[in-house]
């Protein structure tokens, strides 16, 4: 299957009316948006239901359960059904809800939000704050958007790199509200700019200002308005997204800073629970992995992996080490957990690698780096052929 389809450029801050329509690791950071055929059939219906509706998928797995993939890739690859190119520099990935795809970029000095139609079409472009910038030297390749939008019920959520934060109207991008982080929060920009991908949960959207009024916050997501703060995490900023578990009769949101991984309950902002991870760089960047009552950390620059399991004393949650290992310290990109086994390339450690969830242990490694996403693959097949 392949559709022709001509490549249509954005103006600046424009809405495309609904009658141009049918109907969020660091590499290079120049985007150009495609779309391959790598599945047999393909239909809005099926992507409606099977919405991608942030970074790393609704349950923050980084795993579709789309189904009807190929088995196998033609030798030249799967093939192209379009691109859409000018959307700048970023490290966005694409975020599916409605119908309608999402991404963001970074032209002239300006961040962009980006709404394309099943199609490649461009439904509509908008701002979103000044795109982050750094005299230092060694920084200042990583230019380019960083969050991927969240989609919610019609309203696309952003995090800028300088720390605006903005809802948007999914269908049409005009903003419903919006809050400057860095103002609101009395926090300094991170480092490398706000990257994370912000998590919406029932009412709520959780997003870390790392601010003196606070780290970890809790809005209203129609509104905007403070529900509450966390003052208490140490650290620097962290530059993971958020993941959310229930556990020990808390519904917990995890994430990081600069030198550890926390918990924090989604009612009351209490802090749950912490470990003490410090990598060579103080750069936490990957995202947790919770399974049960184990919580899997990864973390870059030599620091290594572990896994925690979580304990319950009274009202406490206690986090214990279960194992530790320098192998697979991820960088960018990302870790999958499935059947039992980790996929994702280490940083110090170099290449990729399959780990058992229990132990630890190795099970294979190759040579490479990149990021993954799982999709409707044969785990016991695919093993087969590694040595």
């Amino acid at each position: 299957m392949s559709v022709n389809i001509k490549p249509r450029a954005f103006s600046d801050n424009q809405t495309y009316k609904s009658s141009d329509s049918i109907k969020k690791g660091m590499w290079n950071p120049f985007i150009t948006f495609c779309f391959i055929v790598c599945i047999s059939g393909f239909n809005a219906t099926a992507q409606k239901t099977f919405e991608w509706s942030c970074f790393h998928g609704s349950d923050r797995t980084n795993k579709s359960y789309e189904t009807g993939l190929i088995k196998e890739w033609p030798i030249d690859g799967p093939k192209l059904k379009w691109t859409a190119p000018g959307l700048g520099e970023g490290y966005s990935s694409v975020s599916v809800g409605g119908g309608l795809l999402y991404t963001a970029g970074m032209n002239s000095n300006q961040t962009y939000v980006f709404c394309f139609d099943i199609e490649g079409k461009p439904v509509w472009k908008k701002p979103n704050g000044q795109a982050w910038s750094t005299t230092l030297s060694y920084a200042r390749s990583y230019t380019g958007s960083r969050s991927t939008p969240t989609y919610d019920n019609g309203i696309i959520y952003h995090l800028g790199e300088m720390g605006r934060l903005t809802a948007f109207n999914a269908k049409t991008g005009e903003v419903i509200w919006k809050r400057e982080l860095v103002q609101d929060f009395e926090a300094e920009l991170p480092e490398y700019g706000y990257s994370e991908s912000v998590l919406i949960d029932g009412d709520h959207l959780f997003v870390r200002p790392f601010g003196k009024k606070g780290f970890q916050v809790c809005l209203n997501k129609s509104n905007g308005e403070l529900v509450w703060t966390n003052t208490e995490i140490p650290g620097q900023p962290g530059y993971n997204s958020l993941v959310i578990d229930e556990f020990g009769g808390y519904r917990q949101i995890i994430g990081s800073s600069s030198n550890c991984f926390y918990s924090v309950d989604t009612r009351t902002g209490k802090t749950l629970w912490k470990v003490d991870v410090v990598n060579q760089r103080e750069l936490n960047n990957t995202d947790a992995i919770v399974y049960n009552d184990n919580v899997f950390i990864s973390s870059g620059y030599g620091k290594g992996s572990m896994l925690i399991k979580l304990k319950v004393s009274g009202k406490e949650i206690i986090p214990e080490t279960v194992w530790q290992s320098v192998l697979m310290d991820n960088h960018h990109g990302g870790v999958v957990l499935d059947n039992g086994f980790l996929f994702g390339a280490g940083s110090n450690s170099k290449g990729w690698f399959c780990l058992d969830f229990k132990t630890g242990n190795q099970i294979w490694k190759t040579n490479g780096k990149g990021s993954i996403t799982w999709a409707e693959v044969c785990f016991t097949c695919w093993m087969k052929g590694v040595q």
